[in-house]
C-alpha cells in the first residue's frame, strides 16, 4: 500500500488482491491528483510480491473516469511537469506515462467498468490486461478530436491491437460512444455483463487469478506476451514456461484430479470444479 494519503482512491485487500475505487466527485475528472494518487498506487505494487491482481474501478456508478481535467489547458506547463512515473517511456506527458507504469506492472490489472469513460478513462483502461464492463450503462468515447486535438495518453497505439485499424479510426475520428455491447463485439473490453453481475463476476475473476499455484499467472502472462512476436519464438516461449510450471506440486494436482474420477463421464462433464476444489485444499 502507497505510504502517503490518497485522497482520490478508496482501496480494499484482500488474498493477494487490491481493489482501487476511484473516487473524485462529481465527476471522476482525472485530475492532478487522482494522476498522482494513482502512479504512488503503481509505485507500490512494483515492489510488493504478495499482491497478484489489481482491480481499478469507481466509486461513482455514472462514471469511471469522465476525461481529463480541461483546465489542463490554462497551464500546460505545469502539467507537463507533474512528477509521474518520471523513469517510465521518457519524453512523453505525464498521462501517457502513467498508463505505461501500470501497463507494465507484473501484477494482472483488470478494469471494471460502471459507467462512461471518455479520453484518458478508456486509455486507463486499455493500458490494463482485463477489462470488464456494465452493459446497460457503460459506454466509451476518444472525443479529443472534436477539441482539436488527437489522443495524447495511449488510444491510438491501443485501440488498433483492440479493434482493428477500421475501428480505431471510427472511435478516433468521430469522437462518439460505443456502447458496452459494441465495445464487447469489436474486442475493447472482454465482456459486457449485466450491471447487477458485475461486481461478483469480477471478483471471481481476480480472486481466481491471484489463487493460482505460486509462478503460474506470471509464467501464462509472459507466454501470451511472446505471441506477439514470431510465432517460433511464441513457441519456445511457451515449451519454456511449461517446463517451469511442471513441478512436483503440479504433478500433485494432476494425482488428485485422477483421484477425484478424472477421465469419467461423471466428472469430465464438470472438471473445472473439481480442478478447483482441488486448487482450493493444496493451498
Amino acid at each position: 500500500m502507497p505510504k502517503q494519503s490518497l485522497t482520490t482512491l478508496l482501496l480494499k485487500r484482500q488474498d493477494g488482491v487490491l481493489w482501487v475505487s476511484i473516487d473524485v466527485p462529481p465527476v471522476n475528472l482525472m485530475t492532478a491528483q487522482l494522476l498522482l494518487d494513482l502512479d504512488a498506487v503503481a509505485a507500490s505494487a512494483e515492489n510488493d510480491p504478495d499482491l497478484h491482481v489489481i482491480v481499478v474501478q469507481s466509486a461513482n456508478p455514472e462514471f469511471f473516469i469522465a476525461h481529463g481535467d480541461l483546465t489542463f489547458v490554462e497551464n500546460p506547463e505545469t502539467y507537463a511537469t507533474l512528477p509521474i512515473a518520471e523513469e517510465t517511456l521518457v519524453g512523453t506527458g505525464p498521462m501517457m506515462r502513467l498508463h505505461e507504469r501500470w501497463r507494465r506492472l507484473s501484477q494482472t490489472t483488470i478494469a471494471k467498468v460502471a459507467g462512461l469513460a471518455r479520453g484518458g478513462g478508456p486509455e486507463m483502461m486499455s493500458s490494463l490486461d482485463l477489462r470488464f464492463a456494465a452493459l446497460e450503462t457503460a459506454a466509451f468515447g476518444q472525443f479529443e478530436t472534436l477539441t482539436g486535438i488527437v489522443p495524447g495518453a495511449g488510444a491510438t497505439a491501443h485501440l488498433p491491437r483492440l479493434v482493428g485499424r477500421a475501428r480505431a479510426l471510427e472511435i478516433v475520428l468521430t469522437g462518439g460512444l460505443i456502447d458496452a455491447a459494441t465495445a464487447e463485439h469489436w474486442g475493447w473490453v472482454n465482456r459486457a455483463l449485466p450491471a447487477a453481475e458485475l461486481d461478483d463476476y469480477v471478483d471471481w475473476v481476480a480472486l481466481t487469478i491471484a489463487n493460482l499455484p505460486a509462478g503460474v499467472r506470471v509464467a501464462a502472462t509472459k507466454a501470451i506476451d511472446a505471441a506477439d512476436g514470431p510465432l517460433e519464438a511464441a513457441l519456445r516461449a511457451e515449451d519454456r514456461y511449461l517446463g517451469e510450471t511442471f513441478t512436483p506440486a503440479s504433478g500433485e494436482l494432476a494425482k488428485a484430479a485422477l483421484a477425484a474420477g478424472a477421465h469419467t463421464r461423471e466428472v469430465e462433464l464438470n472438471l473445472e470444479e473439481v480442478l478447483r476444489a482441488n486448487l482450493a485444499r493444496q493451498s
